[in-house]
């Protein structure tokens, strides 16, 4: 199995080493499956990519990039603010006997986040395999995020003392539900052309971002994998 394998590979290699593409359509359109990874949440969210491109040489294109992605993961105590870990222990000290965590209680916020990308600039593409085009280009952009607050359950400390304590004392005035930056990073992949108007992308990005910086302690890197569909048309970019 594994020499079958083996060769299978070697096969298509040797038949990507062969032969530069022949078309290159004008226009690129994008769509397919996406999964967004911030571990420092351990926040996982899936949803849709969207890529619209021109192709200016062959070498080279111009483009724009839209994601949407939902998930769920839980704020603890320290992902915030020094601060805010301030307040929020003055607030617990000052809570009565009968209603103090327990020993070893860990504080925690389960949330939902949506999350939006908004990307334009160029991409440079490598083109001398016949059947596999590889490309690059610079991540940098727009990002939006919108988060809800989910019920504890069974968690009443959080639930039914911390959180009225912390709207109470205002710890949790300022902040809002949503936030808008920029973020920056690399990214690239690989289209498998399957014919000359119809490929199969894979496209991979590494960012950095810093959302919340109100209420966070650190920025987070995040890794955004996308897979799907490519549709390629238009005349043919001979240069």
């Amino acid at each position: 199995m594994k020499k079958l394998f083996l060769a299978g590979m070697l096969l298509s290699l040797s038949v990507c080493a062969f032969g530069q593409q022949d078309y290159v359509g004008r226009y690129d359109v994008f769509t397919g499956f996406s999964f967004l990874d911030s571990p420092k949440l351990d926040l996982q969210q899936r949803g849709i990519n969207v890529q619209i491109g021109v192709n200016l040489r062959r070498w080279l294109a111009f483009g724009v990039d839209y994601s949407i992605q939902n998930g769920h993961a839980a704020l603890v105590v320290p992902d915030l603010k020094p601060a805010i870990q301030s307040e929020l222990g003055a607030l617990i000290a000052s809570l009565p006997p009968q209603v103090q965590p327990p020993p070893g209680y860990v504080i925690w916020a389960p949330f939902n986040a949506t999350t939006q990308t908004f990307t334009a600039g160029p991409q440079l593409a490598y083109r001398h395999l016949k059947k596999i085009t590889l490309f690059a280009h610079p991540s940098i952009g727009a990002i939006h995020e919108y988060i809800t607050v989910k019920s504890h359950g069974p968690d009443t400390f959080t639930s039914a003392v911390l959180l009225p304590g912390l709207l109470e004392t205002g710890i949790l005035k300022t902040l809002k539900p949503n936030d808008t930056t920029y973020f920056y990073g690399l990214g690239g992949g690989v289209d498998y052309n399957l014919t000359r108007h119809f490929h199969i992308r894979a496209d991979v990005e590494f960012v950095h971002v810093f959302l919340f910086s109100n209420l966070l302690k650190d920025s987070r890197n995040s890794v955004r994998l996308s897979v799907g569909p490519t549709f390629n048309f238009g005349r043919n970019v001979s240069r």
